[in-house]
Formats: C-alpha cells, sequence, structure tokens
C-alpha cells in the first residue's frame, strides 16, 4: 500500500502594518554550509563536477524523452505521464551523473543518474504511486547502480521507489538533489490507516 504525503507546513503570516506587500525578510547572512548559489556547497560541488551549470538547459534532451515515454505502452497497456515539472527537471539536470564527495550525514549517499529511461518499463509501478498519491508520477532517474527508480510528480516534488518501499526525497529537485547528495535520511511513504 502506498503512503499519502505529510502536507506542507502552511504559509507564514505576513508581518508588518496590514496592506503592506508581503516581502519575506532577507536572510542576514548565509549559513557557513551555503554557496551563494542556490544548493549547499557539497551539492552545488557535486552538480558542477557532473556538468551543471546555472542556466544548464537542454530541452532538446527533455523533449526527446518525453516523445521516447509517451509512445512507450507496457504489455498490460500502461503508459507514462509527461507534465511540464518533470520535463524541466530533465532539460535542466538530465543527462548528469551525480556522486558525492563527502560521507553521507545520516546514510551513505548514492551516485545519481537523472534520465528517465531508467523508468521507462516501470509505467505501471509509478502510475500505482501516482493513484496512491491522487496524481500523476514521471520518471527521473535512478539511484546507484538502479537499486532505486527516481520519480517527480506534477507539482514537482521528488520519489525514490526501491524494493523496501517508496521515499519521500523532497517538495522540489533542489530538496531532493540535496537529500540524495548530503546523505540525509529520506521518509518514508506510510500506508494510511486503516
Amino acid at each position: 500500500m502506498h503512503d499519502h504525503l505529510p502536507h506542507p507546513p502552511p504559509p507564514a503570516a505576513p508581518s508588518g502594518p496590514p496592506g503592506a506587500p508581503a516581502h519575506p525578510a532577507p536572510p542576514a547572512r548565509l549559513p557557513r554550509q551555503h554557496s551563494s548559489t542556490r544548493f549547499a556547497v557539497p551539492v552545488d560541488a557535486a552538480l558542477r563536477e557532473a556538468g551543471w551549470q546555472p542556466g544548464r538547459w537542454d530541452i532538446r534532451q527533455a523533449e526527446e524523452w518525453a516523445d521516447a515515454l509517451r509512445a512507450h505502452t507496457s504489455p498490460a497497456g500502461h503508459r507514462h505521464a509527461v507534465f511540464p515539472a518533470a520535463v524541466e527537471a530533465w532539460a535542466e539536470f538530465g543527462a548528469l551523473h551525480i556522486t558525492a564527495s563527502a560521507p553521507g550525514r545520516q546514510i551513505a549517499p548514492a551516485a545519481i543518474r537523472i534520465d528517465p529511461l531508467h523508468g521507462l518499463h516501470l509505467a505501471r509501478t509509478l502510475g500505482d504511486l501516482g493513484r496512491a498519491l491522487e496524481t500523476e508520477v514521471a520518471p527521473l532517474g535512478a539511484e546507484g547502480d538502479e537499486q532505486a527508480v527516481l520519480a517527480i510528480d506534477t507539482e514537482g516534488r521528488v520519489f525514490s521507489i526501491d524494493h523496501t518501499g517508496d521515499w519521500f526525497l523532497g517538495q522540489d529537485i533542489d530538496e531532493a538533489l540535496t537529500t540524495l547528495v548530503t546523505g540525509a535520511q529520506p521518509a518514508r511513504l506510510s500506508s494510511p490507516p486503516a
């Protein structure tokens, strides 16, 4: 049985006088472990070592993957979902082979390959996860030596599916990459109460 995702916390109430624009206060300074980019230093370093850079965008490759997934039908008739959040993740991070250069915080980080064709023959599995989460899910890539498939939903949330269960990696691709590269323990999706 697949699990339900915890709902994200509600947005903070705006501060300031009524009618004033709600702008988050800028941080006084970035914590030491962060660079001036959108990723923490070890994640940024791993991504750059893999060939990523800000502004990277290979939409041609992403569209080829989208076409291949749309064209695939399993022997039982299952098809893949393709949607903007998946195509955008493929365009920015597609074809990267990402490895961490440091030990993990809680678990050993696995090598990551962003290539949705690693999930080509898992249309039913991904469809089942999508139904359990009440959304659509598309393949994103693989963890390790294909011990797990990475998947993304229409909201951009990222999951890992392996022989032990389904795991929530982050609310978006950035959080998921941080979880994977830093070796943070992902949250296991739990079955709903009976």
